[in-house]
């Protein structure tokens, strides 16, 4: 079974698919509507409870565990296979720490103002690309739980759009993201509050 992505999204390799729990889903259209369903779950679970130790990689694997715990069996596991997108596979743990690391750093030093924090964060941690599917939704979500409970500010609105999806929105969160890779953070950070 192979399913078509969206654009910019990273291919899932054979063993990864066979990781799917529905055994019925056999179009893209119907992994998207059991992936949202999951995280709908997801929300409610985080609707419950304010997340301690949010930047520890326990959190972020938590976090995609119940995100994604009712479609693949992998969920919550950091990837093990190399991708289009991200870092060597067996760097993932050790960026994941330097990552938390810098964040706190950051923020006890308030290095930068929390929108910023943010967009660093999550410009990194999908820079990273640590799950084999759902990198962006995760982070997506991760920063917009920092904003709520590290700095008490609104979550961002990623430029009211479904960034899931292709099309217009989803070209300008990649070439924003892009832009992040060379430094530029002021696309992204116009992005997400747009």
């Amino acid at each position: 079974m192979e399913f078509a992505n969206a654009q910019g999204a990273t291919p899932l390799d054979p063993n990864e698919i066979n990781g799917l729990i529905p055994s019925h889903i056999t179009t893209r259209t119907e992994l998207d509507r059991w992936e949202q369903d999951n995280i709908n779950e997801a929300l409610a679970w985080l609707d419950k409870r304010r997340p301690r130790d949010i930047l520890s990689e326990s959190f972020m694997r938590e976090l995609h565990k119940k995100m994604f715990c009712h479609v693949w069996r992998w969920a919550g596991k950091l990837r093990q296979t190399e991708k289009n997108l991200g870092i060597p596979f067996y760097r993932i743990a050790v960026e994941l720490k330097n990552l938390c690391d810098d964040m706190q750093y950051w923020i006890e030093h308030q290095t930068f103002d929390s929108d910023e924090i943010a967009v660093r964060f999550h410009h990194r941690l999908v820079y990273i690309h640590p799950f084999a599917n759902g990198n962006g939704r995760h982070a997506r979500l991760i920063t917009d739980i920092l904003l709520e409970n590290v700095f008490n500010q609104p979550p961002l609105t990623w430029g009211q759009a479904n960034l899931a999806q292709t099309g217009q929105d989803r070209t300008r969160y990649i070439e924003s993201l892009v832009a992040a890779d060379h430094g530029d953070f002021l696309p992204l950070l116009k992005f997400v509050r747009s």
